[in-house]
């Protein structure tokens, strides 16, 4: 097997936070020797999430097993999303908003035709449905757990508490039509074809307001592991809460 030097699209700021996650992490629980020391396995780690590089070609890259590199990853992933924030907490930082976007995403999974709910009838592929709560400048504050892909965006919302949570706090929301009677709270477009022009105005400017919540989906597909997840359902989530911890942590 040929073995060529890459990089990661990442800051030495992303790199070092993740290390010295996971050098307290080693403390904590007494470890004395790794294959890898603990910026090795961050930057193995990161080349997994930023770029997708699969668990063969890392091992082959950092010249330990296929198995380690398993580990390794897990373990980096598990550090990230123990420290995640909850929507309670994100709820501090959007209480200070002016208003908020939410949005609701698919990220791709490899399955079989026959897994039903993870089907999305709206995006025709299998996927995990995520919510992505955003400032008004399309900034990411907060990402939902992964629910099955069949998951309607304002049921995932509810489930969530996301609804909730909103008009406890008393933050305006801007959402599509997916969203339509979650509440005064939340905003949504007019729906019908033959709608008058002051209604047709309000969608314009409310789909432009809507429109900068889509910076945060491509941060989240900036993370190249979510554009086509592999790995078991059960573990995308702690995926999400890893991409989001290194994305507040990045300069």
């Amino acid at each position: 097997m040929l073995v060529y030097p890459s990089a990661v699209d990442l800051s030495t700021r992303t790199l070092r936070y993740l290390a010295g996650q996971l050098r307290s992490r080693q403390r904590e629980i007494g470890t004395r020797w790794r294959r890898l020391p603990t910026g090795r396995q961050a930057l193995l780690a990161l080349a997994h999430l930023r770029c997708g590089d699969t668990y063969a070609r890392l091992a082959a890259g950092f010249g330990i097993g296929i198995a380690t590199v398993y580990r390794y990853i897990r373990e980096a992933v598990d550090v990230l999303a123990a420290i995640a924030p909850t929507l309670a907490e994100a709820m501090k930082t959007i209480r200070t908003k002016a208003f908020v976007i939410l949005d609701g995403t698919l990220l791709p999974i490899d399955r079989i035709a026959a897994d039903t709910p993870y089907y999305s009838g709206k995006h025709k592929r299998h996927g995990m449905n995520v919510q992505v709560l955003t400032d008004p400048f399309g900034r990411l504050l907060w990402a939902s757990p992964a629910l099955p892909g069949a998951t309607h965006d304002l049921t995932a919302a509810r489930q969530h508490g996301i609804i909730d949570a909103l008009a406890d706090a008393g933050v305006k929301c801007w959402a599509d039509k997916a969203y339509q009677g979650a509440g005064r709270h939340v905003r949504v477009p007019f729906r019908g074809r033959r709608l008058k022009p002051w209604k047709r105005r309000h969608n314009s400017t409310h789909a432009k307001i809507r429109r900068l919540g889509e910076q945060a989906m491509a941060v989240l597909k900036g993370w190249r592991l979510l554009r086509k997840l592999r790995c078991s359902t059960n573990q995308i989530t702690d995926i999400v809460k890893a991409v989001v911890v290194l994305h507040h942590a990045s300069p």
